[in-house]
């Protein structure tokens, strides 16, 4: 399994706007084969280690190609635009990394 997590800096200001992106995303997330376990909220950072990242999410993919269908996926895609968008620094406002889990 593929633990796939995803940090943003969102300002406050467009964290409705990021809710309803988020909500999207999870829907969406519901009807894509090996894609499970979407868990989304603001970042507490209780070690204060990512103040730059206001809110994240984790999925689970069963495995890499089901990670690569995700990504691939069109919807996904308008919706990780709408992500860049509500970020002031772009792509660079995102950090994404993969965790292959024993699961």
């Amino acid at each position: 399994m593929i633990r796939h997590c995803v940090m943003l800096d969102v300002p406050s200001a467009a964290i409705k706007d990021l809710e309803v992106a988020l909500r999207d995303l999870e829907t969406l997330t519901r009807t894509l084969p090996g894609i499970s376990g979407f868990v989304a909220g603001p970042n507490r950072d209780f070690e204060d280690k990512t103040p730059g990242y206001s809110y994240g999410f984790t999925l689970d993919a069963k495995d890499a190609a089901a990670l690569q269908s995700y990504a691939d996926d069109p919807a996904h895609q308008a919706i990780g635009r709408r992500l860049v968008a509500l970020c002031p620094k772009g792509g660079d406002g995102i950090l994404v990394y993969d965790l292959e889990t024993a699961n």
